[in-house]
Formats: C-alpha cells, structure tokens, sequence
C-alpha cells in the first residue's frame, strides 16, 4: 500500500494543551497517523518559523501566545519590537508559539480552535468527533457542509 501525499501532516503539538490534543485526535479521527513534533522539546529554527508563518499567512505577532508564557513580563505586545526579535524571543521561550500548528497537503493552520484542522484534512471516517470538553464536531467541517 503507497502512502497517499495526504498521510504527510504534521503538528507542533504540545501534549498538556487540550486544543493541541484536540487536533490530534481529529488527524487520527481521519486515519492518518501524523508526524508529531512537540516544540517545547524540538522547537522549529528561525527559518523553519518564518516558513510557517508564510505557509498560513501570519505575522510574527499572530502566532505568539499570552496566556501561561513570558508574554507580559517580556513586554511583547509593545509595538516596538520588531518581527526579527519576536522570532529571537520565540527562539528563547518556545512557550510563546501558540498551538497546535498543523500542516499537511492542503495547506498550513494555526488550529485554534481545534476543529479548524478538519478543513486541511479528508472526511471524518466517523460522523461526529467529541472533544475533550464533551462539545460535538460533525465530520463536514464549516464550509464543507452538505
């Protein structure tokens, strides 16, 4: 059995993250089983950033997280830092990326919430999809309902 370019995903996972573990399992709701990277351990380079960020047609700033990191101690929402030295602090705090980052064949996403994932992704092979919360996704994610 060849492996279908759609069996090529990958997420920047970070396991203690429930939306992260969201996406997850909705990859694996669709029968892929995908390349896990957790950026806490293995954070992307600079360059690998930056590719990302042009995959999803993001900023810098639209990938940092608040909540749980440095943020505020580091005065990152001051508009006087640059793209350059957001990318150096990501670099010393990977904590500041946010997740999950998922990529596959169709495209890249910051999946925030979860069920963002399903529009890079083949159908559910179930109907519906519960998340951790208990909150009930279809398998038609929102632009693809019947």
């Amino acid at each position: 059995m060849s492996n279908t370019p759609m069996n090529q995903v990958t997420i920047y996972h970070n396991p203690r993250c429930g939306t992260s573990r969201n996406a997850l399992a909705m990859i694996r709701a669709c029968g892929i089983e995908p390349l896990i990277i957790e950026y806490l351990q293995t954070p992307p380079g600079r360059d690998e950033l930056k590719s990302l960020l042009s995959q999803m047609g993001l900023s810098v700033r639209d990938v940092l997280r608040q909540k749980g990191t440095p943020y505020d101690e580091l005065d990152l929402g001051n508009p006087k830092w640059t793209d350059e030295q957001l990318l150096d602090f990501i670099g010393q705090h990977p904590i500041l990326i946010n997740r999950p980052i998922v990529v596959t064949p169709k495209g890249a996403r910051l999946c925030r919430p979860s069920e963002q994932v399903l529009d890079l992704l083949p159908p559910l092979q179930q109907s519906t999809f519960t998340k951790e919360d208990g909150e009930v996704v279809t398998a038609a994610p929102i632009g693809r309902q019947r």
